[in-house]
């Protein structure tokens, strides 16, 4: 896609409402007028810089003035754009149309957040879930001796579980061992 029609596609999109504020549409205009080479003349800068006219109507006559000039002046309006409002530059729907040209293509950012969306508390529900099992598994294993051990560590657990729950664990443990 030539720059002209990219531009002609984020049209709407750039002169839409509080997209671009006065401050960053003179910087734009300001370099267009001094880069090398001078896409805009000092008479072009002045007309569109006019505070007289509305912003919407200056923006979109620069814009349709840079078509009108061609390729090279598109493109270096779009070089103007990334450098004051790089923000702005990443969200053009031409931008997002570039970055995603085969459909078949897995976006790595939307990947990245279907894999992550679960959060911490899942995070955690699934691990207790786990280490419950694997100390079930092991103490209900006849061939390990683990009361002794297990009531050790039950013993000094009154900060990780509640009093009830480590008498009522310490309860089963010496009816399993009488068994």
């Amino acid at each position: 896609q030539s720059y002209c029609h990219r531009l002609q596609h984020d049209m709407y999109f750039l002169t839409s409402t509080s997209r671009l504020n006065e401050q960053v549409v003179d910087k734009i205009i300001l370099q267009l007028n001094r880069v090398y080479p001078q896409i805009l003349t000092n008479e072009e800068a002045e007309k569109f810089r006019n505070p007289k006219a509305s912003l919407h109507t200056r923006l979109s006559d620069l814009l349709k003035h840079l078509q009108k000039k061609g390729d090279r002046h598109c493109q270096e309006f779009y070089r103007a754009l990334q450098i004051n409002a790089e923000q702005l530059f990443n969200d053009l729907p031409s931008r997002k149309i570039l970055k995603t040209p085969d459909p078949t293509e897995i976006d790595t950012d939307k990947e990245q957040y279907m894999l992550n969306d679960r959060g911490p508390v899942f995070f955690l529900a699934c691990f207790s879930v786990a280490a419950g099992l694997a100390l079930f598994w092991y103490c209900c294993n006849s061939e390990t001796q683990v009361i002794g051990r297990a009531r050790r560590i039950l013993g000094f657990s009154p900060i990780i579980i509640g009093r009830h729950v480590r008498n009522i664990c310490m309860l089963y443990l010496e009816d399993m061992s009488r068994n």
